[in-house]
């Protein structure tokens, strides 16, 4: 029988994971945590004031995208939550994640908790990554090496790259319905608490905007927001890992490996930092997923200097150069010109 085969970054990642504990990285960050959740709570509930204030006017579309920007912001809150960033308590975590996911963004957090760690666990994976079958964008051309599409998925795949950014459009709506449908299937006690938030909130939200507005503009609020909403965090997980390796589905790879060549940091410092809810800092994030989100960025030069020693690529771009490499990307793929990486530890 001949010996497994060990990743030759394991022994470096150990050290430095006792490099990361060692500097406190992994300690919760209470202050953070408290100002950050109080002030988007208070901006989010003041647009809803505003738009109380303005009445059914046609500038309370300008609300629409400010609380579009706000739902994205409660969002990267639930996402710290599901990775128990926040509180020491699963349970606490949770009743966060159920707080800003379900009662007022609308999206159910525990459909997407085990979704999303699963995405961790095999970054763009071929049938491995459930965020890889999300939407008609395909990124490691599985779809025509299966068999190919149907006429409507054939047209989308050519025109791919040109559709990114308008599809995009449409995630928050993927997103609700997804989680409404995993509620139906599950239908335990648990399911009927996220089953009631996500109703209140759809109830009140629909309630407060036909209330305060006419249907046309009340519509046209919905849309703006909403479509705002789903840009913006399309566009905000979008350079983790679109346009990195894509992984063939029988690839063996080291934790460390597969999580950093798979990842792609975003420069621009702390108003990127801001803007995309310290997703900026994704290799360290994937590296260590329960690391506060203020604490990424005191790991970066640690970070670095493992992927130095390890020979592995620290993958950065700006804002806009990872979306030129995300286009770029689903252009091969559209054109048959791209492979996801063979089995075998590199």
């Amino acid at each position: 029988m001949q010996p497994a085969t060990v990743d030759s970054t394991t022994g470096n990642f150990r050290s430095l994971a006792v490099k990361i504990r060692e500097a406190g990285l992994l300690e919760r960050r209470p202050g953070y945590y408290s100002l950050k959740i109080a002030l988007t709570i208070a901006l989010f509930a003041a647009g809803w004031a505003a738009l109380l204030v303005l009445g059914n006017s046609w500038d309370t579309l300008g609300v629409a995208a400010f609380l579009g920007v706000m739902f994205t912001q409660l969002g990267f809150l639930g996402h710290d939550a599901g990775h128990l960033q926040v509180f020491r308590s699963r349970r606490a975590n949770r009743m966060l994640g159920l707080t800003v996911g379900n009662a007022l963004v609308g999206v159910c957090f525990g459909w997407w908790v085990p979704k999303h760690n699963a995405h961790h666990a095999h970054p763009n994976q071929v049938n491995l990554d459930p965020d890889m079958g999300e939407g008609f964008v395909d990124f490691s051309s599985a779809g025509q090496r299966a068999g190919g599409r149907r006429s409507l998925g054939q047209l989308l795949a050519a025109r791919q790259a040109q559709l990114f950014f308008p599809l995009m459009l449409f995630r928050s709506l993927g997103l609700h319905i997804s989680g409404i449908q995993k509620l139906v299937r599950q239908r335990d006690r648990a399911a009927a608490l996220e089953g009631v938030l996500i109703a209140a909130h759809i109830a009140l939200y629909l309630t407060v905007v036909f209330w305060v507005l006419s249907p046309l503009k009340a519509i046209a609020f919905i849309a703006v927001q909403q479509g705002l909403f789903s840009l913006y965090l399309g566009c905000s997980f979008a350079p983790n890992h679109k346009g990195m390796a894509v992984i063939d589905a029988d690839a063996k790879l080291g934790f460390a490996r597969r999580q950093v060549i798979t990842a792609r940091n975003v420069t621009g410092g702390w108003l990127v930092t801001l803007m995309l809810g310290g997703l900026n800092y994704q290799i360290e994030h994937h590296l260590f997923p329960t690391m506060p989100r203020p604490n990424l960025v005191r790991a970066q030069s640690l970070v670095r200097a493992f992927c130095v020693e390890s020979e592995l690529t620290y993958c950065e771009a700006s804002v806009l150069g990872s979306y030129r490499q995300i286009i770029s990307h689903v252009r091969a793929v559209a054109d048959g010109a791209f492979v996801p990486q063979g089995a075998g530890v590199a």
